[in-house]
């Protein structure tokens, strides 16, 4: 039991059911990880959480395995539209105090950040030089809103990140001291490959990042997924690099908890735990907020201060944030 559980729960024995007023305001966490995205009925429905601890096998002659499944006892409910993801969203950061790097959909970002500029830090995506030009693309990192560069995933592309078409902005991003998230590893679900042929494990490997890195020295990164399940790859990138950082989202609420806890112990183990930044990859199950926490809280092996952390120290370090305006 954390310290703010332990506190909350001797306030209660003491005085009895706690108000909305009187309940402690939880200590802040940053997720790292945030997909603003408008729904797509193609891709919907409710969510077990740890789906891909039985991954389903599949023939080329039979229609494909589903996403995710919801028979569980208590599936996460997907949002069932833009405005029902923005309410329940925002009204779980507020109880949770939780703030979000998110990225996405450019309307769906700025409607979540009127709504919530203290809730909300924006990311610009970019993973292909087609989608934006390096002008436009720096006067978009210039003009303040957009704080962060990601997610950039070129493994989608079949392409390694270090690829020179991208090179460019990852230059305008060093040039303007912005830090960038980039997807490596697992595509997750096991079968990536039916709907996005051009994918490739291989080009999820840590190690690709080292000649861009090279290139651009003073850039600050973080690997998103923590390059599961490369680990040794992971723990040599970071021993070899001062500025590479880790989230843990997307496989922290789908492989297995035992997978899960394995890969973060390895890394806390290896001495990194001032780099693990906690990340959701939260899209359409508002709820992924509080299983995702769950399983950093429920972690034995993490001290208290390691936990602080990953939930919002190494974050407010990465970010360069200023820890107060979130007190």
């Amino acid at each position: 039991m954390t310290r703010f559980a332990v506190l909350l729960s001797l306030l209660v024995l003491q005085n009895g059911t706690l108000s909305a007023q009187d309940t402690p305001k939880r200590p802040p966490i940053i997720d790292v990880h945030v997909h603003a995205m408008k729904l797509n009925p193609n891709f919907t429905g409710d969510l077990c959480p740890w789906f891909l601890k039985d991954m389903p096998g599949a023939d080329p002659n039979e229609p494909a395995p589903p996403f995710a499944n919801a028979n569980c006892v208590d599936p996460l409910k997907a949002a069932t539209s833009d405005e029902e993801m923005q309410r329940i969203l925002l009204e779980k950061a507020e109880a949770l105090n939780v703030i979000m790097v998110a990225s996405g959909d450019a309307e769906i970002l700025h409607n979540w950040y009127n709504a919530a500029p203290d809730r909300i830090i924006p990311s610009l995506a970019i993973s292909n030089a087609e989608e934006m030009t390096i002008a436009a693309f720096e006067d978009s990192l210039s003009n303040g809103f957009y704080k962060v560069m990601g997610e950039v995933a070129p493994q989608y592309q079949g392409m390694s990140p270090s690829d020179l078409s991208l090179d460019a902005y990852f230059g305008v991003a060093e040039k303007l001291g912005i830090p960038v998230g980039i997807h490596m590893g697992t595509g997750g679900n096991g079968m990536i490959n039916i709907n996005n042929p051009k994918y490739r494990a291989s080009l999820g490997r840590p190690f690709l990042l080292e000649d861009m890195l090279a290139r651009h020295p003073k850039l600050k990164i973080w690997v998103m997924h923590a390059g599961y399940p490369m680990i040794d790859e992971m723990i040599a990138l970071m021993g070899a690099n001062a500025y590479v950082y880790v989230d843990l989202a997307g496989f922290i609420w789908s492989y297995p908890l035992e997978e899960i806890h394995a890969y973060l112990k390895r890394l806390v183990q290896a001495g990194f735990s001032k780099r693990i930044l906690y990340g959701t990859d939260l899209m359409i199950w508002p709820k992924l907020l509080e299983t995702s926490i769950g399983v950093i809280e429920s972690a034995n092996y993490l001290s208290e201060d390691q936990k602080r952390d990953i939930f919002f120290n190494n974050a407010v370090r990465f970010f360069n944030l200023d820890a107060s305006r979130f007190e």
